[in-house]
């Protein structure tokens, strides 16, 4: 059984969509648990892909094409995790804020969120602090996580977490700052709950930070 999740592991890693796909079919078929799958072999492939990251030993381009092909392996299994009753690890809102154009560095958050087990709900670039606010309450979400890449864009963090606090859901959403301007002195300014320098290091604090919320 770990021969086959390990090899998961290995091809997600080598960004082989198709061949992460049949191999994760292959593993179902031989009565392997989807839950087992998604996180002995996808996770644990896009795990190593994170740290590698981290360390700069694989850069933006490796990293989208091992989340591709843990989203076409996710594809196989989402039915049969819904029939297994996996809970999800948690939900986060994201998007880059109000007058800000720059997605990759979201999208690489979100594709490292999602590795770690998030359902991300990704809004998309010039976002303005409602529609963070409407989107976390209507998914009943434990954080909102905003980038900017812009310096005179930044103050629309501010203006997120002032719109949080002033909702129902002041204390029950955590929200993450992160993008190049931004400095953890800066996000102690605003009153945001977490930044992190990369993405890798995004998707680790945000797991804690929705298993603490859950908890």
């Amino acid at each position: 059984m770990s021969e086959i999740l390990e090899e998961i592991s290995s091809l997600l890693q080598k960004g082989r969509a198709p061949k992460v796909k049949a191999a994760v079919q292959q593993a179902l078929d031989a009565g392997i648990p989807a839950s087992t799958i998604l996180q002995d072999g996808l996770l644990a492939g896009m795990d190593v892909v994170g740290v590698k990251f981290k360390n700069n030993e694989v850069f933006v381009p490796e990293v989208l094409v091992a989340a591709r092909a843990m989203n076409k392996g996710v594809e196989v299994l989402r039915p049969y995790l819904v029939s297994d009753g996996v809970e999800e690890k948690g939900v986060a809102i994201i998007g880059t804020v109000k007058g800000d154009m720059h997605d990759i560095g979201k999208n690489l958050v979100r594709m490292m969120l999602e590795g770690k087990g998030l359902r991300v709900i990704d809004l998309g670039v010039d976002v303005a602090p409602e529609a963070f606010v409407d989107a976390a309450r209507e998914n009943s979400a434990q954080l909102v996580c905003c980038s900017a890449l812009l310096t005179t864009t930044m103050p629309e963090m501010k203006n997120i977490v002032d719109a949080v606090n002033a909702s129902e859901l002041k204390g029950k959403v955590k929200i993450m700052v992160g993008g190049a301007p931004i400095t953890q002195e800066y996000a102690d300014e605003i009153g945001a709950d977490c930044y992190t320098p990369d993405a890798a290091t995004a998707a680790e604090a945000a797991l804690q930070l929705c298993q603490e919320m859950t908890a």
